[in-house]
């Protein structure tokens, strides 16, 4: 198991990430949606827990099947999806990852959202953790991004926000600007597989850094599109988007409850967890074909169904 920690910080406030993050992963998930592919929801209900109190539990399939890179078509089931499951308790979220053909493979996210610039030390308490782990600080405006997930209207280095005047950000940001958060995650990749284990949970963590610089981005730049709505207005966002794309994605749309246990004003629900995976086109080496071994030739015609067949009638 590789564990790294990633401290995300954002120009916002927790209580304001708490709506964009919901609005971000709903038009995030519906906009990678399409017939047969995208991001079902199955459940999305109220959930107590007996240490972390009310909360919100989320049950989602991505479906990738042709969404996968081509090297991983080649070693994947034609029709497959990567179960999400998620227990939110806002201020603190865990999610989990599972694939429904590796049963040795899981992601496990422990999430906490805090007012202050990545400053927190030892923020993850947990008896989990054993010795070090690597802290990766994630700069949203001037971490690279894959080229292809590049939009200039997301980029936070000219963005301007017309409702908060917040942006464009600029070297040193996260030492001057208020307000100002930090998505404080401890990530566990796990790929129980002899020989493949550490490249694997190394390339899985590569697309994670990816994953959580994306997100956060868009929740910034589309900030304007959720800034003021309440709660409950991005609840019924958050279900009419996802009964919309149930049904894009060409799934019997289930009847989805969005609602909230009720709580006390000092706790939160949660969000949803993080978008939808971006995949890499780009093959690790260690599961890229040799360039040397000859391509296999299809069945000749003679062994095609109409010539035995034509060859029986003869004899």
């Amino acid at each position: 198991m590789l564990i790294k920690e990633y401290r995300i910080c954002m120009p916002l406030t927790t209580e304001e990430y708490r709506v964009g993050q919901l609005y971000t992963i709903s038009k995030h998930s519906h906009q990678e949606s399409e017939k047969g592919e995208g991001v079902e929801v199955v459940k999305n209900e109220p959930h107590e827990d007996p240490v972390h109190g009310p909360g919100q539990f989320t049950e989602k399939r991505v479906h990738l099947s042709s969404k996968l890179p081509s090297w991983a078509r080649a070693v994947t089931p034609r029709i497959f999806y990567i179960t999400e499951k998620a227990w939110n308790y806002y201020p603190y979220t865990i999610t989990e990852y599972t694939c429904s053909f590796l049963p040795k493979f899981s992601i496990y996210i422990e999430t906490k959202y805090e007012d202050n610039c990545g400053d927190s030390e030892n923020i993850f308490r947990s008896d989990k953790i054993l010795g070090d782990h690597e802290v990766s600080f994630l700069d949203i405006a001037f971490d690279e991004i894959p080229e292809r997930y590049y939009r200039s209207l997301e980029d936070p280095r000219f963005f301007s926000s017309a409702k908060t005047g917040r942006g464009p950000l600029r070297e040193g940001w996260r030492q001057h600007t208020k307000p100002i958060m930090c998505s404080y995650k401890l990530v566990s990749v796990k790929f129980e597989v002899w020989g493949l284990q550490t490249r694997v949970e190394q390339f899985v963590h590569k697309v994670i850094r990816d994953i959580l610089l994306i997100g956060h981005r868009q929740a910034f730049a589309w900030v304007d599109e959720w800034c003021g709505m309440t709660m409950e207005e991005v609840r019924c966002y958050e279900r009419e988007t996802q009964e919309a794309t149930n049904e894009l994605i060409g799934l019997v749309a289930p009847t989805i409850s969005v609602s909230e246990v009720g709580q006390p004003t000092a706790t939160h629900s949660a969000p949803a967890s993080a978008p939808s995976t971006p995949l890499s086109d780009e093959a690790p080496d260690f599961l890229a074909p040799p360039k040397t071994r000859p391509r296999k030739k299809s069945a000749p015609e003679t062994l095609t169904l109409p010539a035995l067949r034509e060859r029986a009638s003869a004899e």
